[in-house]
């Protein structure tokens, strides 16, 4: 039987070979060889040039990723202990938005941001001084915040949905108080859809470039940006839009891989 489905993944290896392995081969090719196509390790070392760019994207992912974490995980607690139709209620809202492409969500954000904006107006109507958040690194982990704390919320609530109320239970009749109950249990069973929503989170943030553009003005460069730029701007450059790549592919795989890590190892912790 198994044999005769095989064939059945068929579609799914060419799909993986023409749009993963082909341009993942190409990438790594480009990055090691110059304009003349021989082997080189120049496009690398010009990276040093852009660590301000890493840093700057690093550090608004890593922002964006802990506010994301912070007004996520108690909306899922409290969600997790409403009723079905509350529940279902507040996910839909939550959702609503994502149904409405990123783009125009981001430029609604520049309408909310910009100077003469919703924000400003209301600021300017109750008697307050209005803000200049508009092209800064502030509107674009506003953001980033916006578009992706959906992906936090899902992961720990649907986590916590699946814990056990027996276990719970029983933690309350050892004489665990809620805040024992929620730091002894609730917390470490949780962990995984933690560890699930930061790599959900970070990822996007640390590669996005429309968000960086359209609410940070082309002042906030961010890697995508500069990916972007060495593709479709005038400085035409593959090999050096290529190094990039990888490197952040790079780092994308070790942020995932140490997320797995620390994941595995609550997971013991709590069966033990």
């Amino acid at each position: 039987m198994k044999r005769r489905g095989g064939w059945l993944a068929g579609p799914y290896v060419v799909w993986m070979v023409l749009f993963t392995v082909i341009p993942m081969m190409l990438v790594v090719y480009f990055a090691f060889t110059g304009e003349d196509g021989r082997l080189t390790a120049g496009n690398f070392a010009r990276l040093l040039d852009y660590g301000a760019v890493f840093g700057r994207s690093l550090g608004l992912a890593a922002i964006s990723t802990a506010v994301c974490l912070l007004i996520g995980y108690p909306l899922a607690y409290v969600l997790s202990r409403e009723s079905e139709a509350v529940r279902k209620s507040a996910m839909l809202l939550i959702m609503l938005p994502m149904w409405v492409n990123m783009l125009l969500r981001t430029y609604a954000w520049m309408s909310i941001l910009e100077n003469t904006g919703l924000l400003n107006q209301l600021l300017s109507a109750v008697g307050l001084p209005t803000l200049r958040i508009i092209n800064t690194s502030a509107a674009v982990a506003i953001g980033m915040v916006y578009n992706y704390l959906p992906f936090m919320i899902l992961p720990v609530l649907t986590v916590m949905l699946k814990i056990d109320k027996p276990v719970i239970e029983a933690a309350q009749d050892l004489g665990g108080n809620q805040a024992t109950v929620f730091k002894r249990v609730i917390f470490p069973l949780s962990l995984p859809g933690v560890l699930s929503g930061i790599t959900m989170v970070f990822v996007p943030s640390v590669s996005t470039f429309i968000i960086s553009r359209l609410l940070g003005g082309g002042k906030t460069l961010l890697l995508g940006d500069l990916i972007e730029m060495q593709f479709l701007g005038n400085t035409y450059n593959p090999h050096l839009g290529s190094s990039i790549s990888l490197v952040m592919m790079i780092i994308v795989l070790i942020s995932m891989a140490l997320m797995n890590r620390f994941g595995e190892g609550e997971e013991e912790v709590v069966v033990l």
